[in-house]
């Protein structure tokens, strides 16, 4: 179908909802709603429902502005309902759109900080064992000798840069306790050294016990199963009674492996 001068277009329809009706509840003041809930971009004016939490239009802000007709939730949905409260309802702008927009752009920062940081594994410490289960390392004289002649380097008792009142050197309990215990460690030693080695010694022997006693013991306890284990093959050598079975596989009668 073409179009001819002689006949009339139609005149485009105004996007948002036009209608006389006015809520007769008490207005809606805008600065009392938070930067997030309401929109003042020019041309776009909308805000979230008191009643419903639903973002809808603002009309006739030139005018009365009112929220548009809406419905509660998503209009699109199986069942829609209609807000009643807060349809038609009257919104008095007290906010400048330049205002609501700063306040908007400093509102971000805020909320980001807000926001929970990504939460970290806390590692697990393993738990500390018992004073029961607390091996002590057993101290050598070279260990007791190290820290001797560390603390002799640090200590100025030692040196004999410490005096008392009298003019005289004070005594050093610390490096005297550390030289009598390397004294008594290093006397020590010769009988510390002999009973290693005879653990060790008594180790290796009882080593070489269990290797050459091993097949001799497996020897025993094969002879030991013996009995059974041919009592076992000759009750599975024996045919049972009756008639061999037509259906099935045959089972073989000789072992697959002879003994030689």
């Amino acid at each position: 179908m073409t179009t001819t001068p002689a006949m009339s277009k139609a005149r485009k329809r105004r996007r948002k909802t036009r209608t006389p009706q006015v809520n007769h509840r008490p207005p809606i003041i805008a600065s009392t709603l938070k930067a997030n809930e309401i929109d003042l971009s020019p041309g776009k004016e909308h805000m979230v429902c008191p009643d419903c939490s639903t973002w809808c239009p603002i009309t006739g802000t030139l005018g009365t502005p009112k929220l548009v007709p809406h419905h509660t939730g998503r209009a699109g949905a199986a069942e829609p309902r209609r807000c009643t409260a807060g349809s038609n309802r009257r919104v008095t702008i007290d906010v400048e759109a330049s205002d609501w927009r700063t306040e908007l752009i400093e509102a971000v920062p805020t909320t980001a900080s807000r926001r929970a940081t990504k939460v970290l594994p806390k590692p697990k410490a393993k738990p500390a064992p018992a004073a029961s289960q607390i091996k002590p390392t057993p101290l050598s004289a070279e260990q007791v000798r190290k820290a001797f002649r560390q603390h002799q380097q640090q200590c100025p008792a030692c040196k004999g840069e410490a005096v008392g009142r009298d003019g005289q050197p004070l005594p050093c309990r610390d490096g005297e306790r550390l030289a009598a215990t390397f004294l008594r460690l290093l006397r020590q030693e010769p009988k510390r050294r002999t009973i290693r080695d005879f653990f060790a010694q008594e180790r290796r022997r009882f080593d070489r016990q269990y290797a050459t006693a091993a097949p001799a013991k497996r020897t025993s306890e094969w002879a030991a199963v013996l009995p059974a284990v041919q009592e076992a093959d000759t009750r599975r050598e024996q045919l049972p009674a009756g008639d061999a079975p037509t259906e099935g596989p045959s089972v073989p009668l000789k072992p697959l492996r002879p003994a030689r």
